[in-house]
């Protein structure tokens, strides 16, 4: 028993191993069909990500390999990390005593502060992690109500440090550019030219804008189609963010919705969530604290409205809690305990199952399903691929599927557990009649995705 136990051992590092290697597939892009991303050579890429915010500001070296180490295991391929972060991250030094401007001046970068976010971008690289870099949180651009900022940035002293970054970071191949930082530019103000100024040096530093893959992270601005409410016409801006905010119930599928029929076409999601272990809706006392059931129905609820990927978060581990520091929003756990939080293990489950299927032909498709618009709090939400589909019933609510929507004569029927990643038959179909479905459980918490193959074509078993 010990050998076959040191054989699985060694057979899950093997995997792993495998696994963290995917930048021999070139740096990422835009696929041609503009709704996915993909590497160099066209390989699929599932966005599976993690918002770790202060990584580079508050984390040493042994802890960000911790980090990096336990979210590749549970199959994270993303980390969304700040340069000058939110927290005081202009006065307040990393755990080396650094802090990353002289001054305050963007044009006088700290090369020992970026050493360190060099080590940790490096680091992620040997996991297979990609890092989605934002050079600023917004707040350096205005503080608005929170933030500590303070305010440094103008369009000259924009570019110049987006041109320092970019050439810094030219040759590492997991890198996304992300501007923003939980900012929505103001009208009559100079943020956009000031957001424009910093693309173009980071273009400039990379050299050119084919190998700086890039998007802007805006608070949550509903049916406005996310960033590129401002964005959408900028030869820079390649694909789009949302974000949610940390309430139940919020229709993003309908946000994402815009932004996926919004011209010219760019891939989109969703890329801050309610967090894992959040006070919902800032209300804790009304409302408690988010659990891995709310995390989940956003997961499945965004991708199959036509997210290409998606964000998870934890509000322990954006913060990097530690008894070192005082709570923000009043988290419980230590991050290092948070890693281990439900939703986080489950987010594994979403990955499992969007790239059991050809990931690049699959598009939202409510028209698979009779009851195709419920409420958020029961929503039934279906996507296809030419030969496929997964139609996820948020609360267990039955439903019924319309015929001939995919290929083939006959249809194989599976229920999919979004908490355990296990499945069950839910037999074999004709593919000219309608069929009703009802979930093997319901109610809160029981959300189930079903997934309808082609029988012809003979995929693996999930």
């Amino acid at each position: 028993m010990k050998k076959i136990g040191l054989l699985l051992t060694l057979l899950f590092w093997q995997s792993l191993a495998m696994a963290q290697q995917p930048f021999t597939n070139g740096r990422l892009k835009v696929s041609d069909n503009k709704r996915y991303l993909v590497h160099q050579n066209g390989t699929p890429f599932f966005w599976l990500g993690d918002t770790a915010w202060e990584l580079f500001h508050r984390l040493n070296r042994e802890e960000a390999d911790q980090y990096l180490k336990k979210r590749a295991e549970q199959g994270f391929t993303v980390v969304q990390a700040v340069a000058l972060a939110e927290f005081d991250g202009l006065k307040e030094p990393n755990p080396y005593g650094e802090t990353p401007l002289q001054n305050n001046d963007p044009t006088k970068p700290n090369e020992a502060y970026f050493k360190h976010v060099d080590y940790i971008i490096d680091k992620a690289a040997q996991y297979g992690i990609v890092i989605a870099f934002l050079p600023t949180w917004g707040d350096k651009l205005f503080k608005s109500t929170w933030g500590q900022g303070p305010e440094i940035f103008n369009p000259s002293n924009a570019r110049v440090y987006g041109r320092y970054v970019g050439d810094r970071y030219k040759n590492r191949e997991n890198m996304i550019w992300v501007l923003g930082g939980d900012r929505n530019p103001r009208e009559g103000s100079q943020d956009v030219a000031v957001w424009q100024a910093m693309a173009e040096g980071i273009q400039e530093g990379v050299g050119g804008a084919d190998k700086a893959l890039m998007s802007y992270h805006p608070q949550p601005n509903g049916m406005d189609g996310g960033a590129s409410k401002w964005f959408n016409k900028e030869p820079w801006f390649d694909f789009n963010m949302h974000q949610n905010g940390h309430c139940r119930f919020t229709p993003v599928y309908d946000h994402i919705t815009v932004s996926y029929n919004r011209q010219p076409t760019r891939p989109t999601l969703d890329a801050e969530p309610i967090y894992e272990d959040h006070p919902v809706c800032f209300n804790a006392s009304d409302l408690g604290t988010s659990n891995a059931y709310d995390v989940r129905v956003y997961a499945y609820l965004d991708l199959f409205a036509g997210s290409h990927g998606h964000t998870y978060g934890c509000h322990d581990i954006w913060q990097m809690y530690s008894a070192k520091r005082p709570a923000v929003n009043g988290p419980h756990l230590y991050w290092p305990e948070a890693l281990d939080l439900p939703g986080a293990n489950q987010m594994r489950h979403v990955r499992r199952l969007m790239t059991a299927r050809p990931l690049l032909d699959r598009v939202p498709d409510q028209s698979l399903v009779v009851e195709n618009n419920l409420a958020a709090a029961e929503r039934i939400q279906a996507t296809r691929g030419n030969d496929y589909a997964f139609i996820y019933s948020a609360v267990g609510k039955p439903f019924t599927v319309n015929p001939g929507k995919i290929s083939g004569k006959n249809i194989i029927a599976t229920w999919f557990d979004p908490r355990t990643g296990k499945t069950q038959s839910a037999g074999t179909f004709n593919n000219q009649q309608s069929q009703q479905f009802t979930p093997p459980s319901k109610g809160y918490g029981h959300d189930w995705v079903l997934v309808l193959d082609n029988a012809a074509r003979n995929y693996p078993a999930l």
